[in-house]
């Protein structure tokens, strides 16, 4: 008898234990997982809520040492709304309303005189001190009704990759940029935040408690530097201005990790407004949805592939007469000057395309498209961000020669900015292709965090390939950009500039008089931190991108410098 008297002390003991532990369980979860929420409730028991009042998850970009920054989150404000069947003196309650907040006196008499209507909102996003000042006052017919809102407090800064909310049917959804790409996770549900404290405590413990928690709800933190995106950011914007260009774009990405640092284009959008703009083609991302044909940055992944297996050294020399004709079509180099006998690494530095036509040949063409497919050109890249197309390469399955040979120099295959900075990160990463990403982690509102950690790419090149195309660009840098004037003597920098008819798409052929400027570099050269990528749609008055888009590279590579302290190379 005593045995069995103390089992059940035993069991009554354990029972009293575990419902201790869950019960404590669900107040850590109440107090503080939910505990803000529930403190705006509290806070705001006298004025009206709005039913199923928004709320969603954060965005913040990731300082360089790990401070986050809010790029977009939710605002509170309060509306106020009049009765107008209930209101006897209408210029009495204008004078104590907008004593207290701004309203518009037209706006607010137009909406008293509608008599049959016993809702109108007089004021939208007014500060809290405001709203309760208004509520104190007690004006019959008046109400006052606690509301929320989607806000991006760095304005127009990362518009694009940000996106922002719209209406689908009657919810709030993300639609463009991480905010549909991530939707499933930054959109809240409607329960547990405004039931009694007592019943949310303890009505379905067992439910709540004890069954696994499947909630995806959480906040993105970022890959995006704000400093860094500010800086690109201002450098495109006086791209544009400088040059008055169709759009500018570029990005800023680590080539061994493909963490991206920054990403922009112009134009750009508001956010916060962006019922305002007139043109909704703005809204989308040209980073991922547009391809260009990019020009002479494609001629060091041709090099690089012909130096994979042997078919030229940076010494093989041929002789370039100016031009050469393939499939009875001509093609000269830039200028059409004729210069000899040259090696390759004189083939990058005057970016000849005859020479890129003689590479292409020594290994053929079959092998040239095999490694132009493998950089991932025409193939999406996988980045966060919705509506990502893939580049144009039929080109490379043609018969004709002509078609490869135009490649070979970046014209006649076309390619999304996100493409190609991937492609070029393999010059100088040992000859990996990176996944580009945005997303550093996902903290879950649950409590758990997970963190990004995309699949190491296939090896395109090898590592002495990677050395060696490496060394041909610091030396293009070294000697030929802007004739050696902005060489770095204590940074090995490796870059290329590309300079690209623009199609004509009407008519056929291309523009004689409209170009796109392209530029990419990447440092410490032969264990890059950083590389860069910029292009400029149809600058005015300008032909090379050598006159547009090198200094902006040469001031953004000194910034990131000194901003990550980065030790000399050489």
């Amino acid at each position: 008898m005593s045995e069995t008297f103390t089992a059940r002390i035993h069991l009554i003991f354990i029972a009293f234990f575990v419902f201790a532990l869950i019960l404590g369980g669900r107040l850590f979860f109440v107090q503080i997982v939910h505990g803000g929420s529930y403190k705006e409730l509290a806070d705001d028991q006298y004025v009206t809520p709005v039913a199923n009042i928004f709320d969603r998850g954060n965005i913040f970009f990731q300082g360089k040492n790990g401070e986050l920054v809010s790029a977009a989150t939710v605002q509170t404000g309060y509306i106020i709304a009049i009765d107008p069947t209930r209101i006897k003196d209408a210029d009495g309650v204008f004078e104590k309303i907008s004593a207290i907040t701004l309203i518009d006196r037209d706006g607010f008499f137009a909406k008293i005189a509608k008599t049959n209507d016993p809702y109108e909102e007089i004021a939208r996003r007014v500060p809290k001190d405001e709203a309760y000042a208004i509520g104190d006052i007690g004006i019959v017919g008046v109400s006052v009704h606690k509301e929320r809102w989607r806000f991006y407090p760095a304005l127009r800064t990362a518009a694009h990759m940000l996106g922002f909310i719209g209406y689908k049917g009657d919810k709030q959804t993300g639609v463009y940029g991480l905010e549909r790409y991530y939707n499933d996770i930054l959109s809240r549900g409607e329960e547990g935040l405004y039931v009694n404290f007592f019943a949310e405590l303890f009505s379905n413990i067992t439910d709540s408690i004890l069954k696994t928690d499947n909630s995806r709800a959480g906040d993105l933190v970022l890959t995006i530097e704000p400093k860094v995106q500010s800086v690109l950011e201002e450098a495109l914007g006086q791209v544009k201005m400088d040059w008055s260009s169709e759009s500018v774009g570029g990005i800023i990405m680590d080539p061994m990790t493909g963490a991206i640092y920054a990403m922009a284009s112009l134009p750009d959008f508001d956010p916060n407004d962006f019922q305002y703009e007139k043109n909704t083609a703005v809204f989308s991302n040209p980073i991922v949805e547009r391809v260009y044909e990019m020009g002479s940055i494609i001629k060091p992944l041709t090099m690089a592939a012909a130096l994979d297996v042997g078919a030229v050294t940076a010494k093989t020399t041929y002789n370039d007469k100016g031009y050469v004709v393939l499939n009875s079509a001509r093609i000269s180099n830039f200028d059409g000057k004729a210069r000899g006998v040259v090696p390759m690494q004189e083939v990058l530095n005057q970016s000849l395309n005859t020479g890129m036509v003689f590479v292409m040949q020594k290994m053929g063409p079959d092998i040239f498209s095999t490694y132009m497919k493998s950089y991932g050109i025409g193939v999406e890249t996988g980045i966060e961000l919705p509506n990502e197309t893939h580049g144009l390469i039929d080109n490379l399955d043609s018969t004709r020669d002509i078609e490869h040979a135009t490649a070979a120099f970046g014209q006649g295959i076309a390619m999304t900015p996100i493409e190609t900075v991937r492609a070029l990160s393999a010059l100088g990463n040992g000859g990996y292709l990176p996944s580009p990403h945005l997303v550093d982690r996902v903290e879950y509102v649950r409590g758990d965090s997970k963190k990004t950690y995309p699949d190491p790419g296939a090896r395109v090149l090898k590592k002495e390939t990677s050395d060696e195309i490496t060394r041909m660009l610091v030396t293009v840098v070294d000697k030929a950009l802007l004739d050696g004037t902005v060489a770095m003597p204590h940074y090995s920098i490796a870059a290329k500039t590309g300079t690209a008819q623009i199609a004509d798409l009407v008519n056929g052929g291309y523009y004689d008089d409209r170009y796109l400027h392209s530029f990419f570099g990447y440092f410490p050269a032969y264990n890059p931190r950083f590389i860069i990528f910029l292009y400029n749609v149809y600058p005015k008055d300008v032909k090379y991108a050598s006159q547009t888009l090198t200094s902006p590279f040469i001031d953004m590579t000194k910034f990131l410098i000194n901003y990550y302290e980065i030790p000399p190379d050489r």
